[in-house]
């Protein structure tokens, strides 16, 4: 099987695409892994990291967003379409890919079921 990359399209870059994303107020998370999300119009899943300080120096957090990129890449073809994602590490998680491919299929369904549920009612 293919595997696929990652376009600019399928990034959050700006600032106010990030405060969209956590003024929905819908998130979701693990011991891993708080994803928040919300509905784009897109017709495709769109995701951005946030690794604050926390996480230690330069380099770990440089690492962390590798993981949560590839995590991302990996699994987007078994994510819901139209959503805008934000992906942040727990601090003190000592996760590796496998741990956040797992947080991230499973915090997403959650939270595409929950906004769902926000759009029948």
């Amino acid at each position: 099987m293919k595997e696929f990359g990652l376009s600019k399209s399928q990034r959050l870059r700006t600032s106010r695409e990030f405060s969209h994303v956590y003024d929905s107020g819908c998130r979701a998370g693990d011991q891993n892994l708080l994803v928040f999300a919300t509905r784009n119009t897109l017709g495709e899943t769109r995701f951005g990291v946030s690794v604050s300080k926390k996480h230690g120096n330069a380099v770990r957090r440089a690492r962390k967003k590798r993981l949560l990129r590839e995590t991302f890449r990996l699994e987007q073809r078994e994510l819901p379409a139209g959503l805008d994602l934000i992906l942040i590490p727990r601090p003190g998680s000592r996760a590796e890919l496998d741990d956040y491919r797992r947080s991230l299929k499973r915090t997403v369904q959650k939270l595409a079921r929950r906004l769902s549920e926000e759009d029948a009612s």
